[in-house]
């Protein structure tokens, strides 16, 4: 296999599976704030302001796997 069908087939991975992991973490959490939120409601603000910077964690995983990507795709060539 050539180093750009490789680095292809490895950004077009690194994107996608990223962008599962993301939906999959970003689902997992705001349902586990929600319910934790109907059996604690006093607790709203903390529990929404640690949910925040955890989606905001979730979410730094795809930028990091584009910016991969790119870096692949420039081998391409």
């Amino acid at each position: 296999m050539e180093v750009g069908a490789a680095s292809a087939i490895g950004m077009g991975l690194a994107a996608g599976l990223a962008a599962v992991g993301a939906g999959v973490g970003v689902g997992y959490l705001t349902g586990n704030t929600v319910t934790s939120i109907a059996r604690q409601p006093e607790l709203r603000g903390s529990l929404m302001g640690t949910m925040f910077i955890g989606l905001g964690l979730v979410e730094a995983m795809p930028i990091i796997a584009i910016v991969i990507a790119f870096i692949l795709m420039g081998n391409i060539g």
